[in-house]
Parts: structure tokens; C-alpha cells; sequence
């Protein structure tokens, strides 16, 4: 469902909340201020709530919602859930998450959370069955843009301990299509998606599938099942802090470096040997 704005559709909830911030009297300037700061809470209040959060009437919120654009507060709430799901981590915190007690024990229990519930969606013949594909690739290819690159070199410079075909990309001036062009039906790639996810990564997916390339697809949990991918792996990323939580993506990381590992057998044990060794005998350890 499209974002209802009576005008400017092109325009999302936070832009523009700020472009008409100037022109609002006090009490509606007021609430306009406080969404920038936890949109997140028209997203997940209603009206009634929304007015006690930020200290303004009803008939404030509901005057606000018509002068940004939407034909009422429901429409609003519809259009700040779904700019959610674009990304913006504003959309995390909310105001009465800031006076919690005991802040870290409420982050390790959401960490934890997070992390079970991205693996009760992956079982361990997903993981043995694309350790298998990372090991019989004749070229293994890591992509990321933004936040997904840490984890696309996280893979890259792990999985090269086992296999030596393995390349991330792409590199500063270079673009997709260089490798792109390189890449076969043998090969495997590993897709990091996590918001907010490049303009790219759909037009990217449909490449892969022309090709024929055996894909990995890791995102967040806020991106639906992709079907093209053999393999669509969702984290969840999401808690009630101002940041997101990438512990899930990580433990995810680093269980798909564990299972190629092991999978490699005697053949991935010389290999690791070999690289301790050389590093030895190069003074770099």
C-alpha cells in the first residue's frame, strides 16, 4: 500500500514533516518536533496516545496529520509503518523507552531475541546444504553496499581461510557489471540486503536470476521471502533502542562460516594449515 498523501507523493513521512515545520503554530510545531525525534510512536500509538506523549490535545494531532498531507491519523499511521520498513532507524525509538531502568539488561534480552528468532526460520540442513554450494562454486562472490558491506567483507576474509575463490565486491570506481559480466551458472553469490538496502538490489536479484548464479540472499526481516534466491536468510534487526541490532546477522555470519568449515573436512584443515604456516614463515603472526 502507497503512502496516502492528498499532494507531493514522492515525498515521505519525515520529509515532510520537515518542510512544513516552519509555517506550524506552537502546539502543532510542538508535535511536529517530537515525531522527528520518535516517529516511531505515531507509528505505533493511536491519536489519544500520541497527545499524551508529546504534551498536545487530540484535536492538535488530528490538525497536524491534515496539514502534512493525509486525509487522517490512520493514514498517517499506515504511511509512518511502512516508511518504517524503508529503514530509517529514527523510526526505533520511542519516548518512553528513554527512561528504562536498566537499559542493558533490556538491550541483551532484545539482542537475544533477535538472534532466536532469525534461527528458528533457518534449520541446519539450510546451513550444510549452502556450505556444500560455497564449497563446489567455482567462484564465490560477496556483495553489500552500506552497513551490509561489513558483513560482506566479514564473510570474505573468513571464508577465505577455506576456499581461495572467494571476492567481494564491488571495489571503490568499479561497478557491478565488471564482475557481473564474469559471473556463471557455476558460481555462487552472497547477498547482503539489510536496510536501508541499496536502489540496486532488485535489478541486481534479476541479473543473478538471468545468469543462473546459486544465490544467497541475507536481509533483515523487514524484506519479504524472495523466491529467486536459493537460499533467503532474515534477521531480525529491529529493537526499541535508536540503533539497530546486528548481533543476529553476525551469529548468522558466523554460523555459515562454521558449517563450510566443517564441511571442508581434511581439505579445509590443509588449507588453514598452510596459511598459518605461510604467515609464519612472513613474520605476520
Amino acid at each position: 500500500m502507497e503512502p496516502q498523501f492528498h499532494d507531493a507523493p514522492e515525498k515521505g513521512f519525515l520529509p515532510r514533516i520537515r518542510s512544513v515545520l516552519p509555517e506550524l503554530h506552537r502546539a502543532e510545531r510542538r508535535l511536529g518536533t517530537f515525531l522527528l525525534d520518535f516517529p516511531g510512536d505515531l507509528a505505533s500509538y493511536d491519536a489519544q496516545e500520541l497527545a499524551r506523549l508529546s504534551g498536545v490535545s487530540k484535536a492538535t494531532v488530528s490538525r497536524f496529520v491534515r496539514r502534512i498531507g493525509f486525509a487522517n491519523y490512520d493514514a498517517a499511521r499506515r504511511a509512518a509503518r511502512e516508511e518504517r520498513q524503508t529503514g530509517s532507524r529514527h523510526f526505533l525509538a520511542h519516548a518512553e523507552d528513554m527512561a528504562v531502568e536498566d537499559p542493558l539488561t533490556r538491550a541483551l534480552q532484545e539482542e537475544m531475541g533477535n538472534v532466536a528468532a532469525t534461527f528458528e526460520r533457518i534449520t541446519p540442513a539450510d546451513l550444510e546444504a549452502l556450505a556444500e554450494a560455497i564449497l563446489g562454486a567455482r567462484r564465490v562472490w560477496l556483495i553489500g553496499y552500506r552497513i551490509s558491506r561489513v558483513f560482506a567483507d566479514y564473510l570474505y576474509w573468513q571464508l577465505l581461510k577455506v576456499i581461495p575463490s572467494a571476492t567481494v565486491l564491488p571495489q571503490a570506481g568499479e561497478s557491478l557489471g565488471e564482475y557481473t559480466a564474469e559471473m556463471t551458472g557455476d558460481d555462487l553469490v552472497i547477498l547482503t540486503a539489510l536496510r536501508r538496502r541499496a536502489a540496486n538490489t532488485e535489478p541486481l536479484l534479476e541479473e543473478l536470476t538471468r545468469i543462473g548464479t546459486s544465490t544467497l540472499l541475507i536481509s533483515d526481516d523487514g524484506m519479504s521471502s524472495d523466491p529467486r534466491a536459493a537460499w533467503h536468510f532474515r534477521c531480525r534487526i529491529e529493537t526499541t533502542s535508536p540503533q539497530f541490532n546486528h548481533a543476529a546477522v553476525f551469529s548468522l555470519c558466523h554460523q555459515i562460516v562454521t558449517s563450510t568449515t566443517l564441511k571442508a573436512g581434511r581439505e579445509g584443515r590443509r588449507r588453514l594449515r598452510e596459511i598459518d604456516e605461510a604467515n609464519e614463515r612472513l613474520g605476520e603472526v
